[in-house]
This record gives C-alpha cells, sequence and structure tokens, in this order.
C-alpha cells in the first residue's frame, strides 16, 4: 500500500529483513533504497553479523538519501550485555532536493512499518 503523502510503498522483504534483524540476529544492518520508478522502498544491503560500524557507514552512498537500521551491541555499567535497534535517516547535504523531499514524507509510514507491536518489544527498538 503506497503512502499517501509520497505514494511510496514498502515491500515485504524490508519488515521480513527488519524482523530477521531484531529477532534471529542475521544482520548488523540494513540499508533501505527507495525505487522511485517502482514507487517503493527496497532493501538494498544486509550487513553480516561481524561487520562493523564503519562497513555500516561506508555502504552509505555520499549523495544520495538512504533509511537504515542499525543493530548497536554495548556492554552496561553492571557488565550486562545489550543490544539496541537505531532508526537512520540518511540525508546528506548533497542530495538533490527531491531526493530528500521523498525520503522525508515516507520516513514515518516507513518507520511505523517496522516498529514494535509488543510492548516487550519497545524496549529495543529506538526511534
Amino acid at each position: 500500500m503506497a503512502n499517501a503523502a509520497s505514494g511510496m510503498a514498502v515491500h515485504d522483504d524490508c519488515k521480513l529483513k527488519f524482523l530477521e534483524l531484531k529477532a534471529k540476529r542475521t544482520h548488523r544492518f540494513i540499508i533501505y533504497k527507495i525505487e522511485e520508478k517502482q514507487k517503493q522502498v527496497v532493501v538494498e544491503k544486509l550487513g553480516e553479523p561481524t561487520e562493523s560500524y564503519e562497513d555500516f557507514t561506508a555502504g552509505l552512498p555520499a549523495d544520495e538519501c538512504r533509511y537504515a537500521v542499525y543493530d548497536f551491541d554495548f556492554t552496561t555499567e553492571e557488565n550486562v550485555q545489550k543490544s539496541r535497534i537505531f532508526f537512520i535517516a540518511w540525508s546528506p547535504d548533497t542530495a538533490r532536493v527531491r531526493s530528500k523531499m521523498i525520503y522525508a514524507s515516507s520516513k514515518d509510514r516507513f518507520k511505523r512499518e517496522l516498529q514494535a507491536t509488543d510492548p516487550t518489544e519497545m524496549e529495543i527498538f529506538i526511534l
């Protein structure tokens, strides 16, 4: 179903891969791209669990917008291993204005497609 504001749909694979990242931890990150001709958001790149934040940032284009989710592992002060999933709306200064507008108008719908639906999931999904 297309987003009324921008006319962009979200491909089913986007949510499927996100659920794999969240539940199975099969990906470190996912980079999503809007295919303007198809009028939908699609998965562009999947990061292996062993990939780093530097690998993730290297996958973001210097002059094009993208959405991404990144699974960040850290250790608390109590020495407990934790993980947080971050949503990133990548919009570099050098991107085309039209592209920035399309990504901005589609962002809320896209986040809702990925958002947690169970109260226990909200702790690990930061928007």
